[in-house]
This record gives C-alpha cells, sequence and structure tokens, in this order.
C-alpha cells in the first residue's frame, strides 16, 4: 500500500508546469480509453472479412474490452492507491499500449479477442487513476472545477473522434490502423506522466486487494455472453448451453460468496439494500444494453446493407455523437427543477423512441436523414438525460465510505451490462436474418432493425422503472462524508463529491474515492 500523498513540487513554477503536465496526462488518457470504446465499431466489416469472424463472435472484438474494463475497474483504482498512483498509471499504460500492438498484428480471431481483452485490463487501471489525479493534485475550487469540466469534455472528444478516425483509418489505410494508433498516444502519455506525475511514497502496509472477487466476477460475466452468443448454434435448451449458463451462475454465486467475506471487498452485499441502487444499476444495464445494440448494429447496416464506405459511416454517427453531451448539459441545467426520476424516465423514454425509429426505418431501401440522423439525434439526447441523474440515483442514500464503491458498481453496470445485452440482441439478429426469406442486404436489415428495435423496448423498460421504483424526490448528491483537507492545502473538498458546494446550483455530481479504489464521475457544465 501506499501512501496517498505525493511529492509535490516546492516553487510555484514547478507547480504550475507539473500542473500542466498532469492535466495533458489525464486529458490523454481519458481520450484514449473513450476512443478504444468506439474506434473499432466501424472497422468490425473489415475485422470480420480480414479475420473469418463468425456473425456471433464479432461482437467479441467489443465484449471482450467491455467485461474486463467493467468488471476489474474497481480493482483497477484500488490498485492505484496500494502500490502508487503513478506506478499503477505507468503499468497500466503499458498494458494498453501492448495489447494495442498485439491487436494490430493479429492473425485469428483468439488473437484480437485477447488482446482485446487486455486491452480491457490496462483501460480498467487508467480510467479511475487519471480521476483520482486531478482530485489529489489539483486545488479545490476554479481550477479543479475547470480540470473536471475538461475531464468529462475529453470522453465526448474521444468516443467522437473514435467513430470518425476508425472510419477514415480503415477505410484509406487499414482496420490494423485503428489498434496501432495507440502506441505512438501511449508513448507520449508515458513521457508526460513521467514528468507530470509526481511519484507517491510507500508506507509500508500490506495491500488489500479483492482480486479473487474481481476475477470471479469477470469471468462469469464472460461466460454468461459465451453461453448467450452460443445460442444461434446451440439453442437454449441444449447441454452445451445450460452447462454454460450453469458455470457463470456458479462463478458469479462464488463471487457474491467471496464479498461476504473478503477484508476489503469490492462490494459490499448490503449496499444492495438501497432501492434507489438497485434500480439505477438495473436501469444502467438497460440504458447500456440499448446503447451498444444500436452503436453496434447501425454500424453494420451502414456499410452492409446501404453500402457507405468505412470514412463516411464514421460521419454518419456524428450526430450520435453531439447528442449525448448535448443532452448531458441540458440535465444538468433541469435537475435542480426537475426531479432525477422523471429525467431518467422521460430520458429513457426519448432514446428508446430513437431506437423505435430505427427499427422502424432500417430497411434496404432506408436513408441519411430518415433512417440515421433523426434517430441518431433522438435516441442520443435521451441518453444523455439520463447521465447526470443516473449517478444521482447510484449514489443517493449510500454511506459516505461505500459512496464510491456504489460509483464503481455503476460503471462496472454500463460495461457489462452493454456486452450482455449485446450478446443477447446479437443472436436476435443471426435467428431474424437467418429466417428471413429475401437477399442477403434484405435478411441483414430485417436481423438488425429486429435486434435494435429490442435495445428500444429494454430501453422503455428502463424509463417505467425509473419512473416506478425511484424515490420520489432523491437527494441532489450524494450522501456527503466529512470534509477533509484538500491535497496541498487549499479549501477542503468533500468525500463524496470531490468539489465544493456550487453556489450557483448547477450540477456537478462527481465521487471521488481515494480511500476505496474506485471512481467514477458524472459531470455536467
Amino acid at each position: 500500500m501506499t501512501d496517498s500523498r505525493s511529492a509535490e513540487p516546492t516553487t510555484p513554477h514547478e507547480r504550475a508546469r507539473s500542473s500542466r503536465w498532469l492535466l495533458v496526462v489525464v486529458l490523454s488518457v481519458q481520450a484514449m480509453v473513450a476512443l478504444d470504446t468506439s474506434v473499432v465499431n466501424v472497422a468490425l466489416p473489415h475485422i470480420r472479412s480480414a479475420l473469418h469472424f463468425s456473425p456471433g463472435d464479432l461482437t467479441w472484438v467489443i465484449n471482450a474490452y467491455s467485461l474486463t474494463f467493467g468488471g476489474l475497474i474497481m480493482l483497477g483504482g484500488r490498485i492505484g492507491d496500494q502500490i502508487g498512483r503513478r506506478r499503477a498509471l505507468l503499468a497500466g499504460l503499458v498494458v494498453f499500449g501492448v495489447a494495442s500492438l498485439a491487436g494490430g498484428l493479429a492473425q485469428n480471431p483468439a488473437e484480437l479477442i485477447a488482446a482485446r481483452a487486455a486491452q480491457g485490463v490496462g483501460a480498467a487501471v487508467l480510467a479511475p487513476i487519471a480521476f483520482t489525479l486531478i482530485s489529489v493534485h489539483v486545488p479545490a475550487g476554479p481550477a479543479r472545477a475547470r480540470a473536471l469540466g475538461l475531464w468529462g469534455a475529453a470522453a465526448a472528444v474521444g468516443g467522437a473522434v473514435g467513430v470518425l478516425a476508425g472510419g477514415v483509418l480503415t477505410q484509406w489505410a487499414d482496420w490494423r490502423i485503428v489498434l496501432f494508433l495507440n502506441v505512438p498516444m501511449v508513448a507520449f502519455v508515458l513521457v508526460a506522466a513521467l514528468r507530470g506525475i509526481p511519484a507517491d511514497r510507500a508506507n509500508g502496509h500490506p495491500p488489500r486487494l479483492d482480486a479473487p472477487g474481481a476475477l470471479l466476477v469477470t469471468a462469469g460475466t464472460s461466460v454468461l455472453v459465451l453461453a448467450v452468443v452460443r445460442t444461434d448454434t446451440h439453442p437454449w435448451g441444449s447441454a452445451t448451453t445450460l452447462i454454460t449458463l450453469a458455470l457463470a451462475l456458479a462463478l458469479l454465486a462464488s463471487f457474491a460468496l467471496v464479498e461476504t467475506r473478503a477484508p476489503a471487498p469490492l462490494l459490499r452485499p448490503r449496499l444492495l439494500t438501497h432501492r434507489s441502487v438497485v434500480v439505477a444499476n438495473v436501469f444502467v444495464l438497460l440504458l447500456f444494453s440499448g446503447q451498444f445494440t444500436a452503436f453496434y448494429f447501425v454500424s453494420l447496416y451502414l456499410q452492409q446493407v446501404l453500402g457507405y464506405s468505412a470514412a463516411t459511416t464514421g460521419l454518419a454517427f456524428l450526430p450520435f455523437c453531439a447528442g449525448m453531451p448535448f443532452g448531458s448539459t441540458l440535465a444538468s441545467r433541469l435537475v435542480a427543477w426537475v426531479e432525477g426520476r422523471l429525467l431518467l424516465a422521460g430520458g429513457g423514454a426519448l432514446a428508446a423512441v430513437g431506437l423505435g425509429w430505427f427499427a422502424a426505418t432500417l430497411g434496404v431501401h432506408g436513408s441519411f436523414v430518415v433512417s440515421i440522423l433523426g434517430p441518431s439525434t433522438v435516441a442520443s439526447i435521451g441518453i444523455g438525460l439520463c447521465v447526470v441523474p443516473m449517478g444521482t440515483a447510484a449514489t443517493v442514500g449510500v454511506a459516505p465510505a461505500e459512496a464510491g464503491m456504489a460509483a464503481g458498481l455503476i460503471t462496472s453496470s454500463r460495461q457489462i451490462g452493454g456486452s450482455i445485452g449485446l450478446a443477447a440482441l446479437a443472436t436476435v439478429a443471426i435467428t431474424v436474418a437467418g429466417h428471413h426469406h429475401g437477399d442477403a442486404r434484405a435478411s441483414a436489415a430485417a436481423g438488425y432493425a429486429t435486434a435494435v428495435g429490442v435495445g428500444g423496448l429494454l430501453l422503455a423498460l428502463a424509463a417505467v422503472l425509473a419512473f416506478l421504483l425511484l424515490p420520489a424526490r432523491p437527494s441532489a448528491s450524494p450522501v456527503r462524508a466529512p470534509d477533509r483537507p484538500a491535497p496541498g492545502g487549499g479549501e477542503p473538498f468533500h468525500r463524496s463529491t470531490g468539489l465544493n458546494p456550487s453556489p450557483s446550483g448547477n450540477s456537478r455530481t462527481v465521487t471521488d474515492t481515494s480511500d476505496s479504489g474506485t471512481v467514477t464521475t458524472f459531470i455536467s457544465r
């Protein structure tokens, strides 16, 4: 374990220079992690053709990254607390960079899937540490507010650049460049981290890491996704599927048992006694099942049905990427006057309408304006409206010591829910396409439209659950912990938010858990 304090620069000039480099590191890491969530979507048809993926196995290019990212992120943050954030950040960068290189060199599906899983491991370390560096090293007040605003914007920019760069590079170079792109980025961030991140000081205490819990939940969800993906060739009632499902349940049950006995569990069972926490996580599971599904199948539809090039497909996704930050910003203005459950229900319903619009228009004669621009705008604004209130709902009423755990849980729910939803709806698409009486394009379009339509139903269910089951008027922010001094002096900041209360009333829900090792944020500007 390491002391959370770091060797700080002493002179004003040194502090300013270090802060600039630290911000470069944090924003680069955030953009890079977000980019890799979206960058391969547009390249999927080319990857499938080059490496001979089956339609069902192609989802693993997305899911391998999401499952390890979501399953290990709580452990990743805690590793940073235990061995030192600078050391953990450097290790995460090396893992991420080597995995990206391996993915670009992959010669078969197994090699690419393994590389994507390793990328997720690196991202699970990088993502929580990047935010914690802001809360620890940037003084409370306007400087931290600006840093957090930039941090949130970096994710949106990374996602948008990901789909655009993925399309352009795939069309004009090769899909492998999409993965190789991370290597020089990692090299740059490594140099910046060595210059701008102060070294942590070890205090000699042994680490308390719940590695068994993290491995069990990651393995359990991965096996569950495997069982669902393979139902196109092994029906639900087959021995293969039943045995695989039984193994997944056994692994997840073992995780639950381990968490009741671990000295420093990733997830304390009593956290799930909070109705708001449970409902918020179910909402996130359903919401991102729909989002992952839309990204995946719309990308395939544009290229395999409408015949768009990879670069044009990347451009076609920009309205979707722009709508989410717009919706999030709008929610931040409304949250002071509108109940969180109403924002979640309204945002979920709007996103459901968008996916329903996709499903109704994804045909062989679809057009960009009707089939892509309209539904993309509606769905993405709806999803954006949910970002701020779902962060609040996931942590309201939670004890200060468990606020970070609750925040980490919802981050995991996002990645794992998206993976499970995509796996299930991929089998729906394959089944519908296989039974459709038409040419290849019409069959593919029918499968994609049906899968996206089911995703819309999941979003509608999420909206109903939020409206009926969440408290009528939850607190506007997580339970506040006692104040503690800001690192390096300055105003105190609060453990549950990492920010001073906003005098303007604008919502900014941020969870800082530098003690518990888990970080997630829901930032509105």
